[in-house]
């Protein structure tokens, strides 16, 4: 998670171009496989409840300025402290091939993993209790499910809205569900679908 953030932030710095993309991929999967490869876990129990849950996140996500276009313009979405509902991704990269489908396969196929790891696998455990191996996935405590629903909402800026109650899904389809798998599933049908929106509809703003 670390070196996600690190690498969104780092952003023109690398001087990649639309290098970066495929860049980012790669530094991504390496980490995964070097330090969690022993605990991701990609079984799935419950298929198509799963993929119905990350359709269901994507329709909220989306939802609310499909209904209201000027929706995200209120100031309690748009101001200092949230920033504004832009797209990180450059104009300049739109039109490349490259950038977009590794843009793409990061957020469908690698974050759902990195996130899903640090917020409902390893996050919620360790408000728990900080010896977070001892704790089952998916426990419930009431703390560690708000306060970790509340920082995903946060993470997310100007969409914090939509974050919380995204993040209050996710949260509570691991303690239903106390499959990692299942939530990553959930996780990357929510993000490929907002991919294939993006870039179907240029709604650049999702991405």
């Amino acid at each position: 998670m670390a070196l996600f953030l690190v690498l969104l932030a780092a952003g023109d710095i690398l001087g990649l171009g639309a290098w970066e993309y495929p860049f980012r991929c790669a530094a991504l999967a390496a980490a995964l496989w070097f330090w969690s490869r022993g605990v991701i876990d990609l079984r799935v129990r419950s298929l198509i409840p799963s993929a119905a849950i990350g359709a269901v996140v994507f329709a909220i996500w989306v939802g609310p300025d499909v209904l209201w276009p000027s929706y995200r313009a209120h100031w309690l979405f748009s101001n200092s402290i949230t920033g504004l509902p832009e797209s990180s991704f450059p104009a300049a990269h739109r039109d490349s091939a490259m950038a977009l489908l590794f843009r793409s396969i990061r957020a469908t196929l690698l974050v759902p993993v990195v996130e899903e790891l640090f917020w409902r696998s390893w996050l919620m455990r360790w408000i728990i209790k900080p010896d977070f191996l001892s704790v089952p996935l998916g426990a419930w405590s009431a703390k560690a499910f708000w306060i970790t629903a509340v920082l995903f909402a946060a993470e997310h800026g100007s969409y914090w809205d939509v974050g919380l109650v995204c993040g209050v899904i996710y949260n509570a389809w691991m303690v239903r569900t106390r499959s990692l798998g299942d939530c990553i599933l959930a996780h990357a049908v929510t993000n490929g679908l907002l991919c294939a929106y993006v870039i179907s509809g240029g709604h650049w703003q999702y991405l």
